[in-house]
């Protein structure tokens, strides 16, 4: 899908250097993939804040054996 971006060049260029990329099309494109991670991964985190849990269950005692 073709599409029309104004991007700082400067700021392109720049990314490309860095990331080692050929295109500007690749620069664009770990770009988003990241962006897409660090999203699903604050997503994660904001569950660990909303999951509730029994503070007094004892994980070692089912590891023992009767």
């Amino acid at each position: 899908m073709a599409t029309n971006l104004a991007i700082d060049d400067n700021l392109l260029e720049q990314a490309r250097i860095i990331g080692k990329h050929a295109t500007k099309k690749g620069v664009v494109t770990e770009a988003l993939q990241e962006y897409i991670q660090r999203r699903k991964q604050i997503e994660v985190l904001n569950l660990f804040h909303s999951v509730e849990y029994d503070s007094t269950y004892d994980y070692k005692e089912q590891r023992r054996r009767p």
